[in-house]
């Protein structure tokens, strides 16, 4: 109970703290922003208390519950705790690279139109990250792939870029025709489905994000989760600096030997722990719900753009039930559209940038299409705190902005 009073403390704290301070956060509260996470505050605390109490915070006991819950709600036969999805997409390419023999130079195929994290993760590996463009969801173009695949192509990194599947299964069926790995960067997808099942058990490794405003939010952490049962016993030593027992596993093994382990990788901290894992349980119990209120705020936006020649709104698959990360359109004057919307209390974001443009990335591939996209798009408010008059705000300053 003195824990919860104190934490209280803190939250009550950081609402007021002088009496002068009301008015200016009075306007911060008008503010809509891309996206603010939610949590229940309470059950989160119930789940950390636990391991306070337990005396562990660390990987173990709440990270294994986690990957249990994780398994159960997704099918996914394997996954493992993380600090961040940047790690899982680095030991993905990591892994592979070293158990299949890929050198230094292969290629790995990926798009311009994600956070650089995805694309960090192959130079990591001193690999070559090849741009295929994007189609009409956003995702890779299956029929821009082939062209794109050369005798040093090792594999595919698929984004699902806010939540949208795009053509997955397409890209699918060309990596197995060609005997490419498919690395599916998840970081949007919690929660995501194709055809009522959780599209990453088609990839050969699936890599979520759990940051602090994905839809599944803690306050950073990722799971990663190999097909193949071998690699997931890699992944969790390469992940624990190499060492072939966590110390979880040997605070539970019996004899006078338990400390002996061996360090067959050399690996990397990269490991998540139990704060993170039981915020994530929280959370999960909720995500179905939260993005189903996600869907509801996609569905008041594209109403009321629907009919607007001037704004084009990104299509859904057919078959895909969308985590709805992001709600992206494309329009002509994007720039002074942020700033109109800036100068309303509105802060929308760029979802993304067009990776060529950063100097390390600039020769990897023209993308035309990702070009353009990368100059028109904005990623719209799309988070739980929204209501339909803020929905209905946001419109009406966009709509205003087009003309």
């Amino acid at each position: 109970m003195l824990l919860d009073r104190k934490i209280y403390l803190i939250y009550s704290s950081l609402s007021c703290q002088k009496i002068n301070c009301q008015q200016e956060l009075s306007v911060q509260q008008n503010n809509i922003q891309l996206f603010v996470p939610s949590f229940r505050v309470q059950e989160c605390l119930d789940e950390i208390q636990v391991c306070f109490e337990k005396g562990w915070t660390g990987l173990g006991f709440k990270t294994v519950e986690f990957e249990e819950a994780w398994n159960k709600y997704t099918g996914h036969n394997h996954s493992h705790f993380l600090s961040s999805a940047t790690a899982g997409l680095h030991l993905s390419i990591k892994i592979f690279k070293e158990v299949y023999g890929w050198e230094d130079g292969d290629e790995v195929i990926s798009t311009p139109i994600t956070f650089v994290s995805t694309n960090h993760a192959i130079r990591y590996e001193r690999l070559k990250p090849v741009f295929c463009d994007i189609d009409q969801y956003f995702c890779i173009d299956p029929n821009k792939l082939e062209e794109k695949i050369t005798n040093k192509t090792r594999a595919v990194i698929f984004v699902g870029l806010g939540g949208s599947t795009g053509q997955l299964e397409e890209v699918i069926a060309i990596c197995k025709r060609r005997n490419i790995k498919l690395i599916l960067d998840a970081a949007h997808m919690a929660g995501t489905r194709l055809n009522g099942k959780a599209p990453g058990n088609l990839a050969d490794v699936t890599v979520y994000s759990f940051q602090a405003v994905k839809n599944l939010p803690t306050a950073d952490s990722g799971m990663i989760c190999f097909k193949d049962p071998a690699l997931d016993v890699i992944v969790r030593q390469q992940a624990w600096l190499g060492i072939d027992k966590d110390t979880f596993s040997r605070s539970s093994e019996g004899g006078a030997y338990k400390w002996l382990y061996s360090v067959p990788y050399l690996g990397y901290k990269y490991h998540g722990n139990s704060i993170m894992a039981a915020i994530g349980l929280v959370q999960l119990r909720y995500l179905d719900q939260d993005n189903a209120y996600r869907r509801q705020i996609a569905y008041w936006y594209d109403k009321a753009f629907e009919n607007n020649p001037r704004i084009s709104r990104i299509p859904m698959p057919v078959g895909c039930d969308s985590s709805r990360h992001l709600y992206q359109i494309l329009i002509d004057n994007r720039d002074e559209m942020m700033l109109a919307l800036n100068s309303q209390g509105i802060y929308p974001g760029v979802h993304y940038r067009d990776n060529t443009e950063y100097e390390m990335y600039a020769d990897c591939g023209d993308c035309p299409h990702a070009a353009e996209v990368s100059r028109h798009v904005i990623s719209l408010p799309m988070h739980l705190r929204l209501d339909y008059a803020d929905v209905q705000r946001v419109v009406e300053a966009v709509t205003r902005a087009v003309k």
